[in-house]
């Protein structure tokens, strides 16, 4: 690796499991000092946990429990790491849950849960993130940077699960005000929005159906990788991206153009 974030500090929220582990494991390889932000340290879909895989490697990487939907847990969150870390110098707001419902079938407790994570906990997040930046000295023209973690169904329509469609879409729109109201202080913020990317996750990520769908609207050859979204986290949480800011980048193999 070339070591694009050494001497950083980051946060990812939901680095336990999926596309948020990939990014953690990314972002300690390019010598950032990671916080693994979660429920729980255990992934989703199995096997070692993200922090041991870290430290195993050679990184730099501690576990912090955290539920992105109350204020006083990210604040904590926040607060503990600039104090043994010195700074916060990227914050990946990537935590999130869907319903799998549409609009009729969708109750109200299942629409609060899931923007309680994606929309509340994303704001929380992006707050308490920039509450800090703005007391740091800059470095490479930047006091920070925040990537929030869209979705191509913030772009299109969720097929099946309202709620979620509308939280990844309110992620891509909060990514843009912050961009703009906090680019005088030197941060930058932007959106990585992924198409389908195969996680190994249970459940209805998995579904026969879905993926054959996605197969079949997928120009590339073949689905995602969470990788594949960590490669473009690396770039934007990087130096070479300080000129990127507002920005929703696409990682979904073609998806939308096609």
């Amino acid at each position: 690796m070339s070591g694009l974030l050494a001497q950083k500090t980051a946060v990812i929220t939901g680095a336990s499991s999926g596309i948020g582990r990939a990014i953690a494991m990314s972002f300690a390889a390019e010598g950032a000092s990671v916080v693994v932000a979660d429920l729980t340290p255990d992934p989703i879909e199995g096997g070692e946990r993200t922090v041991d895989l870290i430290r195993h490697s050679g990184g730099s990487a501690s576990f912090e429990s955290v539920d992105v939907s109350r204020w006083e847990a990210l604040d904590e969150l926040i607060t503990r790491t600039v104090a043994r870390l010195g700074r916060l110098d990227i914050m990946v707001n990537n935590a999130a849950t869907y319903s799998g419902t549409p609009l009729l079938q969708t109750t109200a407790q299942q629409w609060d849960e899931v923007m309680a994570v994606n929309m509340t906990g994303m704001f929380y997040g992006c707050k308490r993130a920039i509450q800090q930046m703005v007391t740091q000295e800059p470095r490479e023209e930047c006091r920070g940077r925040l990537i929030n973690l869209g979705s191509q169904h913030g772009v299109i329509a969720a097929r099946g699960d309202s709620p979620y469609g509308v939280s990844k879409a309110g992620a891509i729109y909060l990514t843009k005000q912050i961009a703009v109201d906090y680019a005088k202080d030197l941060i930058i913020c932007n959106s990585i929005s992924p198409g389908k990317i195969v996680t190994g996750k249970p459940g209805l990520a998995m579904d026969p159906t879905n993926l054959a769908l996605a197969r079949q609207r997928t120009p590339w050859p073949r689905l995602g990788r969470p990788q594949d979204v960590a490669n473009a986290a690396v770039f934007l949480a990087s130096d070479r991206a300080t000129f990127i800011t507002g920005a929703n980048l696409v990682v979904d193999g073609g998806w939308l153009a096609a």
